[in-house]
């Protein structure tokens, strides 16, 4: 007769060990709660009240454990939406992707306190540190997911176009506005920053900003004008505006750099109207040539197109004078 009991022995011996190792875990990091009624995990649960949570989520913070600390506000978040703590985790949520200098995201964060926490004390301070974000991207910051740079519009447009809808009328409003059109310029869009140059002027006059709106506006409208080579209307509102702050005279600064500017456009202007007189010049339209090309010497007359002008009405007045 064969005995079975060793060998069910044998067979059951590796089986209780694996429900031990599988159930070891289970004693360890789970605890059953009468008061719940389930089986909680103290990694993953959440303090008493929301005052508690978010001291200790700040204890990880302010010792710089950044992703413990992230995962203790958002806990916060999920738990307590609607307390008063609940908009201070929010509001370091931001500064802990701050922390990481992952600013894009750290921006996100906090105007997610002024659109869900409108009320929050912490909004101006907000505004500022947003603003210094915008300024951040504006100075070369590139935008970043998982290290890697993506192809993006400059964030900087996003964030001061929301600091000026956050806060029209507030301290930092003028400055974003003027910071918006600076970023649209940067990234080339000429037409759209010199409309946002014009707001700065009209919508913020009393601001220390509309001087320097006015010449960068003025400077947009000259870099458009290229593109419409007998269009002089560009250039005349780029010269209107050059001619304001240099009437005003107050800003000495500005003022050298409006004239700087004055003699680029009459450079310019001065270019296209040699154009204008070469082209009649060969439609044989002598009459409508001289007037250009006078009007380059008596309105430019130490531009680079004065010379040639010069030289072609000496050579329309030999022809003049061989004809008669």
């Amino acid at each position: 007769m064969v005995n079975y009991q060793p060998m069910r022995k044998r067979l059951l011996l590796p089986i209780f060990v694996a429900l031990c190792l599988l159930s070891a875990p289970a004693y360890a990091f789970w605890i059953w709660t009468p008061k719940t009624g389930r089986w909680i995990n103290p990694k993953d649960s959440v303090k008493p009240t929301p005052k508690e949570q978010l001291r200790y989520a700040m204890d990880f913070y302010e010792l710089g454990q950044y992703k413990e600390a992230m995962q203790e506000f958002k806990a916060l978040l999920k738990y307590y939406p609607k307390s008063y703590e609940a908009s201070e985790a929010q509001y370091y949520i931001g500064l802990t992707y701050e922390g990481t200098h992952e600013l894009y995201e750290a921006f996100r964060a906090y105007q997610r306190v002024i659109d869900k926490y409108p009320f929050s004390t912490r909004v101006d301070e907000i505004i500022e540190r947003e603003v210094k974000i915008g300024e951040a991207f504006l100075a070369g910051e590139k935008r970043k997911a998982l290290g890697v740079y993506l192809p993006l519009e400059n964030p900087a447009i996003e964030i001061f176009r929301r600091v000026v809808d956050n806060s029209k009328y507030g301290k930092n409003a003028a400055r974003a506005q003027y910071l918006l059109a600076m970023a649209l310029k940067s990234e080339g869009r000429f037409q759209e920053a010199r409309d946002e140059f014009d707001k700065c002027v009209t919508t913020y006059p009393e601001s220390e900003w509309p001087a320097q709106a006015q010449l960068q506006a003025a400077d947009s409208a000259n870099k458009m004008a290229p593109k419409a080579d007998y269009d002089q209307e560009l250039t005349k509102e780029a010269k209107s505006k050059l001619e304001e702050i240099i009437q005003s005279g107050t800003d000495e600064k500005l003022t050298t750099e409006a004239k700087r500017q004055m003699v680029n456009l009459n450079e310019k202007e001065a270019e296209s109207n040699l154009g204008i007189a070469e082209f009649y010049q060969r439609q044989k339209k002598f009459d409508a040539a001289k007037i250009y090309y006078q009007d380059i010497v008596d309105s430019c007359p130490n531009c680079s197109s004065a010379i040639k002008a010069r030289e072609k009405l000496k050579e329309l007045e030999k022809n003049t004078d061989a004809q008669k």
